[in-house]
């Protein structure tokens, strides 16, 4: 155990965890990676194409509140082994799809897989370790998420087409293999979860009955300072899921191979890994989380600019860059492990929060897609969408600057108490 009560179990399970949510982003990502193939076989159209790539972002939306719910007062070991069983069964019947139904029915059942893995994890968080390591810990799963994205962006169109398989094969595989992940999730979690020390507030208290579900829901919909986290959690959505379901085909139409595409868009997503880890370090260091905000939606804003006006390689990768690390890097841990620390909601209350972040915010993440398609349908470039994205990031700086810290921003809060003050509370 190390000197602030934290079990060697908790790591094993972190990293578990994380790899959990590198399955999930891998499969969802899958479709993303062979869109273009997708769209030629199935004969989808650009709308379309927008529509599915933004399904499981669509499906958050009614979900994640219920999500967060469910979670706070089941636990995230059995949201987590629950999801990622529904996430491997969708990716491989996403293999099987003819039409642009047969695609998104399965791209919806993931995304519900997915609101238990994603929300499952800050609720984790909250249980196995202090408050204020929450946005170190956090950064951790979440480059487990990044990875899972890059990897299929890495492997799929550049190195499975040289082995004779295609897309359908490359969703079936991938889905088996998903599903016996949670299982071994299942089995290692079972088997640890006695041993952990556990620091999250005593959930006796939340049940399903009516007055317990109402008291949640009012302490995070008047929550000021969770409501602004909100706009900051929908803004980058709206961004990364509008440019990374795009960007493969956005350089395509530039005049890149499709390797050359892929290799790019992979580490894209790859270089958010500087910001995941560096932003909360710093923030961290500086013992503020309002100023790095601000600085994220700002360099997000120069970036996605430069994406509009850009035309060489290096151009168009030093925008690519800022957007990764900053705009969408920087503020994913950020988003999460704010509400962890947070007086008025906390540990007890992580996943409802985390799940009206989403909420709201997949609208945003299902729009950018969306709106990325629907431009390029009516227009012919994508250099509107682009600024559309620019304007959003921009709305984040301006929403950051507005911002308190996390421990000021509610003080009477009657359901979270002071996430500074927990202890741990042994094995359970």
């Amino acid at each position: 155990m190390t000197d602030d009560g934290v079990s060697a179990e908790s790591y094993v399970l972190l990293v578990l965890a994380s790899a959990g949510y590198f399955c999930f982003t891998f499969s969802w990502f899958s479709l993303a990676a062979f869109l273009v193939p997708v769209i030629e076989e199935l004969g989808l159209s650009g709308t379309e194409a927008g529509v599915v790539t933004g399904a499981v972002q669509l499906s958050y939306i009614p979900l994640s509140l219920l999500s967060g719910l469910v979670i706070d007062r089941l636990g995230a070991r059995r949201a987590l082994g629950a999801g990622l069983f529904v996430v491997g069964v969708a990716h491989l019947i996403r293999g099987f799809a003819t039409g642009f139904a047969s695609v998104l029915a399965p791209t919806l059942l993931l995304g519900v897989g997915g609101t238990a893995v994603t929300f499952g994890l800050p609720k984790l968080v909250s249980d196995l370790f202090p408050a204020e390591r929450a946005g170190t810990v956090s950064s951790v799963y979440t480059v487990g998420a990044t990875l899972g994205s890059a990897t299929v962006f890495a492997v799929a169109r550049p190195l499975v087409g040289q082995f004779g398989a295609g897309w359908r094969q490359f969703f079936r595989y991938g889905g088996v293999l998903v599903v016996g992940f949670a299982l071994l999730w299942v089995v290692a979690s079972w088997a640890l979860w006695g041993r952990v020390e556990r620091f999250g507030a005593d959930d006796g208290d939340q049940t399903f009955a009516r007055a317990s579900i109402a008291s949640d829901l009012r302490s995070v919909f008047t929550h000021y300072g969770l409501l602004l986290l909100v706009v900051v959690g929908t803004m980058r959505l709206f961004i990364s899921h509008g440019l990374s379901n795009w960007l493969a085909t956005i350089l395509e139409t530039r005049g890149m191979t499709p390797a050359l595409a892929g290799t790019l868009t992979s580490l894209f997503v790859l270089v958010r890994v500087l910001g995941i880890v560096g932003v909360p370090a710093l923030s961290d260091r500086l013992s503020t989380r309002r100023l790095p905000i601000v600085g994220c939606g700002v360099a997000g804003t120069l970036g996605l600019l430069g994406l509009v006006v850009g035309t060489s390689l290096w151009t168009l990768s030093a925008s690519l860059l800022l957007v990764g690390v900053f705009a969408i890097g920087g503020l994913a841990p950020l988003v999460r492990a704010i509400p962890i620390e947070m007086d008025g909601i906390g540990p007890r209350l992580t996943a409802v929060a985390t799940g009206l972040i989403f909420t709201v915010g997949e609208v945003g993440g299902f729009l950018g897609p969306f709106t990325v398609g629907f431009v390029y349908d009516r227009t012919g470039t994508f250099a509107p969408a682009l600024g559309t994205l620019a304007a959003a990031s921009l709305v984040t700086a301006v929403v950051g600057y507005h911002m308190d810290e996390p421990s000021d921003s509610e003080r009477d809060g009657p359901s979270g108490g002071s996430a500074g003050e927990r202890r741990p509370s042994g094995p359970s």
